[in-house]
């Protein structure tokens, strides 16, 4: 049986509404940030399993799900001072925070905005901290390694990446959003059709998509170039310490990408590799997964 968690909101001095799941009543408590093109909802089994532990809340990011989307944002810092607010109209003086995927780049920011605050960090499947480059493409629809994408432009009219689930979205088609997913985030385990149909719903709630994908091209920690913006140098700040979790066979962020943050962040670091995982361990081996939170957080 699949458990309800409400939808409750939260008005954010900005003007924003954050829209969030609230669940357990442990002493420690946990924030959940989901990635691109997916919500809150997508935790589902995740928070199931952890409210016994955890006070756990998970939240919808600016422009996803529920939560409003009345300014556009231009970087991933744009959702994690969105989250700053939260937690402190929230009262959360202390928690750990962990980020899947593009998540991962706004729980790692908001980790240096919050050092003290933020007392671990989990990042599952996450965005690189040199952030994820978007290629141009061939005529036969095949990137070109060479040459990067770097404006909004040239990413609203991507025919390969963007445009066709831009499409999707306009006309409600979960079919293709499904053929996508599964080919390439649920390729190995695919969630039970029940769970699967409220995931759908929340990624037509999507109302940002370009914007998105422009902040992570320009999402950089690093103190170097990454091709399209000079870095912040910001993942100085982070204190960890943070756990890495890199499936081995994740399609969408290479498992490269892991090993490049484990390293950057040194001894704050423990890398986790999950090796018959893609990008989503939350269906292809959740037990695992649960072990290395509990562990990790315990």
């Amino acid at each position: 049986m699949i458990k309800e968690y409400p939808v409750r909101t939260l008005a954010l001095p900005n003007g924003e509404t954050m829209a969030y799941r609230e669940a357990g009543a442990g002493e420690k408590t946990l924030l959940l940030i989901h990635g691109n093109m997916s919500s809150s909802i997508h935790w589902d089994v995740l928070i199931e399993q952890l409210e016994g532990h955890f006070k756990v809340y998970a939240v919808d990011l600016r422009g996803f799900g529920d939560s409003t989307y009345n300014r556009p944002i231009d970087s991933i810092k744009d959702f994690a001072d969105d989250v700053k607010a939260f937690v402190t109209l929230k009262g959360i003086n202390q928690f750990a925070v962990a980020g899947w995927s593009t998540g991962g780049g706004v729980a790692l920011e908001l980790a240096a905005e919050l050092p003290e605050q933020v007392i671990r960090v989990i990042l599952l499947e996450s965005v690189g901290v040199k952030g994820y480059p978007m290629f141009k493409k061939d005529a036969a629809g095949q990137p070109i390694l060479t040459e990067l994408i770097k404006t909004r432009d040239e990413i609203a009219s991507d025919a390969v990446q963007v445009v066709p689930i831009l499409a999707a979205y306009a006309t409600g088609n979960c079919d293709l959003l499904k053929a996508v997913w599964n080919a390439v985030i649920y390729n190995r385990v695919q969630p039970e059709p029940a769970r699967y149909e409220r995931y759908l719903e929340g990624m037509l709630k999507q109302r940002n998509l370009v914007d998105v994908d422009y902040a992570l091209i320009t999402f950089n920690m690093t103190d170097e170039h990454n091709g399209v913006v000079g870095g912040s140098n910001r993942l100085n700040l982070v204190q960890g310490p943070v756990l890495v979790i890199q499936g081995e066979l994740d399609y969408v962020v290479p498992a490269s990408f892991g090993h490049d943050t484990a390293n950057r962040l040194g001894n704050r670091a423990q890398l986790a590799l999950m090796p018959n995982c893609g990008h989503s361990p939350l269906t292809d081996d959740l037990a695992e997964l649960l072990a290395l939170f509990i562990n990790f957080l315990s």
